[in-house]
């Protein structure tokens, strides 16, 4: 018996669109990470790009478990002598860019390498409700009915 190994022609891409409004972040984040990188697929190749095209609307609505949101904190440098600089959650979800808050989750679970960044170009995260891929007619994935810990409702 040999082993299968899908070849790039072979691969079907298909096109996701989350509602993130109410999502467990984490939870959301390791589901999209998965149908990145194709692991969902029984045809699944680690060295072929097998995974789909996902799109996450709604990214300032996600929720976070416990006190994340006030007491979770990211730290960078300026590279100036203290300049250590930090920023809350809350601050970030409230900003200019809350999807960045779901890019960074998602892309820290997916491998560093160059087909870990062509995976994370398949991913289109926007913070309002309204996305520019209704041409792709997505198909709609709704992570809160697959586990019920994966809702927030407060």
């Amino acid at each position: 018996m040999k082993t299968y190994s899908a070849k790039p022609s072979e691969v079907e891409k298909k096109w996701f669109v989350i509602d993130a409004e109410g999502l467990v972040l984490g939870r959301m984040a390791s589901i999209i990470s998965l149908r990145l990188r194709g692991k969902h697929k029984p045809m699944y190749t680690a060295n072929i790009d097998c995974g789909d095209n996902i799109i996450v609307i709604n990214a300032e609505k996600v929720k976070l478990t416990g006190r994340k949101m006030t007491d979770k904190r990211f730290y960078w440098h300026t590279g100036h002598p203290g300049g250590i600089k930090d920023r809350t959650m809350e601050k970030i979800l409230g900003g200019n860019h809350p999807e960045r808050v779901i890019e960074k989750a998602v892309e820290r679970m997916i491998t560093r390498s160059p087909m870990g960044r062509q995976q994370m170009r398949k991913l289109h995260v926007y913070a309002g409700a309204d996305h520019p891929h209704q041409a792709q007619n997505p198909e709609v994935l709704d992570i809160a009915a697959m586990n019920p810990k994966n809702k927030r409702s407060a």
